[in-house]
């Protein structure tokens, strides 16, 4: 089967499946909104299928794990070899409070800490 007959099958499966199970599901329990879309306003379709992404070169758009573009996450073996890790943002006034607070997120379980700085520090600015 060529990659364009592949695709009008899969074209008439969705197709199928839409005027089907969908609309009869739909009949009982219409969806919340007319069209959802992301915090960027994309509009996100109910399903994706290889019809979306026929355009795609793998190498260059999506790639594998741990390579550029990082569509697929930043490590190459993904959460195989470690979990996903817990931050909690924090930081307190001096530099014993914060590292003692650190200690105690760590000893409590958390994996990564995102530190607090002051608040110039943060925006960009020399704190000195």
């Amino acid at each position: 089967m060529s990659p364009d007959e592949h695709l009008q099958q899969i074209k008439e499966a969705r197709e199928a499946w839409e005027q089907g199970p969908v609309q009869k599901v739909l009949k009982r329990f219409p969806e919340r909104k007319p069209v959802f879309s992301s915090t960027s306003g994309t509009e996100v379709k109910r399903v994706y299928t290889p019809e979306d992404t026929a355009e795609l070169d793998y190498n260059r758009d999506l790639a594998y794990p741990g390579e550029y573009p990082y569509t697929r996450g930043v490590q190459p073996t993904m959460y195989r070899g470690r979990f996903w890790t817990m931050r909690q943002y924090a930081g307190f006034a001096t530099a014993e409070e914060s590292n003692q607070r650190y200690k105690y997120l760590l000893e409590q379980g958390q994996t990564g800490l995102s530190v607090a700085f002051d608040l110039p520090t943060q925006i960009g600015y020399d704190s000195d």
